[in-house]
């Protein structure tokens, strides 16, 4: 995607201010092995040098083998990271990165979707050896779904409850860069079509305000009373997707739930219907169905088409995460908020976030908001 990664990477440092602060403000990482399971994009980067030159061990994996990109990953290495992570690397090959970071021995973990915390306590059932961590931070709501399920034995900090990732990240820049992305994949635009938004949490509300903005018609499938009506105040008419699936132009998944476009809405679905997912997981559409019922081709780079009996759907970076598989993501100066925050983070999580008892919390105020 990068055609010159070095002159990219300084123009995304450059844009980066809050980032190269919060960086500049961490202590010395010297006895810090960090785990960090995340997308490994250009914007990611600046971070991870950042660390290295405070001295900390670095391992990286992936959250989602789809949005990583090879030249980071080779960069980050160079640098002195280690790597297990390549774009579209197979589902054994990331199961294995897993296991590898944690035989890597890390003390802390850093990441977006609890993948690293998950394999840990299947280890602990299983009574196989397991490091000692000492504290971690998440990411995403999936992964702060997946944790409460969970008794973990160190601390774990939600930063994606934040105002500042909830209100920025969440609630503007995925519906923002989901349809630039669209744009730029499909030449279309959204006018004279109807998008139907599965979720109304905060990345639902942004991709649902971001549609209309740029001139489509909009519905609203939630099955949250609470968020249905929420959407209902917001003005959107709220349908049932079984439904709405039947008639809409473009369907975005944005729950980070699983199998959330069945078999039966993808039957019902018109000709020409497109299929995206910004949500976290990219289990959210039924696509073993379409690959096994239906004939594929990819008229353009991330657009899959899937002749299913007499019509055909597009299905857009096939299921995956489609502003970042697909398009950069966040801008670089709204991103910049997001990796200081997210430095900010690791400083507090190996300082005074160690001294926690085990359990999950809400990333302090003091830790985060001088980072801005």
């Amino acid at each position: 995607m990068y055609k010159d990664f070095q002159a990219e990477l300084t123009w995304a440092s450059l844009h980066m201010p809050r980032t190269r602060h919060a960086i500049a403000s961490l202590p010395d990482l010297s006895n810090v092995k960090l785990a960090c399971n995340m997308h490994l994009d250009l914007k990611m980067a600046p971070l991870v040098e950042g660390l290295l030159s405070r001295g900390c061990d670095i391992f990286l994996t992936t959250c989602n083998p789809t949005t990583v990109q090879d030249d980071v990953v080779s960069y980050l290495v160079d640098k002195g990271a280690t790597a297990h992570a390549w774009r579209d690397m197979s589902d054994a090959d990331w199961s294995e990165s897993f296991d590898k970071a944690l035989a890597w021995q890390p003390t802390h973990l850093c990441e977006m979707g609890a993948d690293l915390t998950t394999r840990l306590h299947e280890n602990v059932k299983a009574n196989k050896p397991v490091p000692s961590i000492i504290s971690g931070l998440e990411a995403t709501g999936s992964g702060i779904n997946r944790l409460n399920g969970m008794a973990p034995n160190y601390p774990i900090f939600n930063w994606d409850d934040l105002p500042v990732k909830e209100g920025l990240h969440n609630r503007h820049m995925v519906g923002l860069s989901a349809w630039q992305t669209f744009f730029q994949t499909t030449h279309l635009t959204l006018h004279e079509k109807l998008v139907v938004v599965i979720g109304y949490g905060l990345v639902g509300q942004g991709v649902a305000a971001s549609a209309k903005a740029f001139g489509a018609q909009v519905q609203v499938a939630e099955l949250d009373p609470a968020r249905a009506l929420q959407a209902k105040y917001d003005g959107w008419p709220v349908v049932g997707l079984d439904e709405a699936a039947s008639q809409a132009d473009v369907i975005a998944t944005a729950t980070g739930a699983y199998g959330v476009v069945n078999s039966k809405h993808l039957d019902s679905m018109k000709d020409g219907a497109f299929i995206l997912n910004v949500g976290h997981v990219a289990q959210e559409i039924d696509v073993p169905y379409l690959k096994n019922n239906a004939s594929h081709s990819e008229p353009m780079p991330y657009v899959n088409a899937y002749k299913l009996g007499d019509k055909t759907l597009y299905l857009l970076a096939d299921g995956s995460m489609f502003n970042l598989t697909a398009g950069y993501g966040d801008s670089i100066n709204a991103f910049d908020v997001t990796l200081a925050v997210m430095a900010a983070g690791i400083g507090f999580i190996v300082n005074e976030g160690a001294k926690s008892e085990k359990g999950l919390y809400l990333l302090p105020e003091k830790a985060w908001k001088g980072a801005l």
